[in-house]
């Protein structure tokens, strides 16, 4: 019985969660932290470049809008 005070038995919708799913679910969320410092890296990058090229300036807004919409889909 002891034990089981110190080891809850893991269930469905008890509220208790094993320490493998903890540490996937840690790991879920560092790489999804990882994603976003990374794009907003990027989103960083293509903000600082400086062009008066139409064709160069609508690249840079393309890859700025999917920078930002993978950026939100991670939110």
């Amino acid at each position: 019985m002891a034990s089981n005070l110190q080891h809850p038995e893991v269930k469905p919708g008890n509220g208790f969660v094993s320490e493998d799913q903890r540490r996937a679910a840690e790991q879920v969320r560092t790489v999804k932290e990882r994603q976003k410092q990374s794009l907003h890296l990027q989103r960083e990058n293509i903000l600082s470049q400086k062009t008066s090229h139409p064709a160069r300036r609508t690249a840079l807004e393309a890859a700025l809008a999917q920078v930002d919409a993978q950026i939100e889909s991670l939110n």
